[in-house]
């Protein structure tokens, strides 16, 4: 793809496995031989780690488990703050090069780490004052 698409730049967004979250034996071993792989393609990597999200989710929804649907909606709401300077006007990091430029050091270190405040539980939005396109965007992310 990188051959094909030279100018473009590749992004992801990767949940890394914890051994308290899931008892699946393969994880690690997928998320190792997956590493080389973003090192090598991808311009800059947004990186989860399962067991802060698990964490998060279930204090922020107060119950002691939570699905992947309270996983995919947290995940969902990092997703559209870091990616609404593509879809709203902005000077600052208006595109994905520009988010790179600015945050990434060296080609090798695009491994970065995001965080948001505040957090809402499900259906709590509503009572906050929010501006209307961030509230769209994450319903929009979230379904």
């Amino acid at each position: 793809m990188k051959d094909e698409y030279s100018d473009r730049i590749t992004s992801t967004f990767t949940v890394f496995p914890s051994p308290k979250v899931s008892d699946v034996v393969v994880e690690p071993y997928n998320s190792v031989m997956g590493l080389n792989s973003l090192i090598l393609n991808a311009d800059h990597s947004m990186c989860f780690d399962n067991e802060a999200l698990h964490y998060i989710a279930t204090r922020r929804t107060k119950t002691k488990t939570v699905g992947y649907e309270g996983l995919n909606a947290l995940v969902a709401m990092v997703t559209a703050g870091i990616t609404s300077s593509l879809r709203y006007y902005g000077q600052l990091n208006a595109d994905l090069r520009k988010l790179a430029v600015n945050m990434i050091p060296f080609p090798r270190l695009h491994f970065l780490i995001s965080g948001t405040a505040p957090l809402f539980a499900d259906g709590s939005m509503a009572r906050f004052m929010v501006n209307h396109q961030v509230s769209t965007s994450v319903q929009c992310l979230a379904n």
